[in-house]
């Protein structure tokens, strides 16, 4: 049998060459772990990063924003104030149409018999003189608040996009 320390040689050597390749492919794996480890530690720090970044940039633009709609408010709130001072100077200017037309229709009401029916057609007309001033006044008091208001609002729109570029 003499063979059989041939065997056990070649047994030995072989074993000790599976040892040496596993030990190989276990430091191999080991490396790339670690190169994976590296690569992923990176890839985090660079998304928080970037998050960080990011947000940064959210919150400037949201202040950003925040400045336009003040802004717009401060507009709105403006026109507003403007809408209710031209109403009062509107509700002026029909108390006194009113007025005139009170002391005509007061001023017709003597007088002789011929010229009493041309003093009520005058008188009518006068009347319907004003109620058109007042309604016509009324409707351009509607008309500029609501201008007012859209542009006020288109302003803030055009800010607010503006603000985003």
């Amino acid at each position: 049998m003499k063979i059989l320390p041939y065997i056990a040689a070649l047994l030995l050597v072989a074993g000790a060459l599976f040892g040496v390749y596993h030990h190989g492919v276990t430091v191999t794996n080991d490396e790339w772990l670690a190169k994976w480890s590296e690569r992923d530690a990176r890839d985090e720090a660079a998304q928080a990063s970037n998050e960080a970044a990011e947000r940064i940039k959210e919150q400037s633009r949201q202040q950003a924003i925040n400045k336009v709609v003040q802004n717009g408010q401060a507009l709105i709130d403006t026109a507003a104030a403007a809408v209710t001072a031209a109403n009062r100077e509107s509700d002026r200017l029909r108390s006194a149409a009113d007025g005139l037309a009170s002391r005509i229709a007061a001023s017709q009401v003597g007088g002789n018999s011929c010229t009493a029916a041309a003093s009520a057609a005058a008188t009518r007309a006068v009347m319907v003189l004003a109620d058109v001033l007042k309604r016509a006044d009324q409707r351009a008091g509607d008309l500029a608040a609501v201008a007012d208001q859209a542009i006020a609002r288109g302003l803030t729109c055009e800010q607010a996009y503006n603000s985003l570029k």
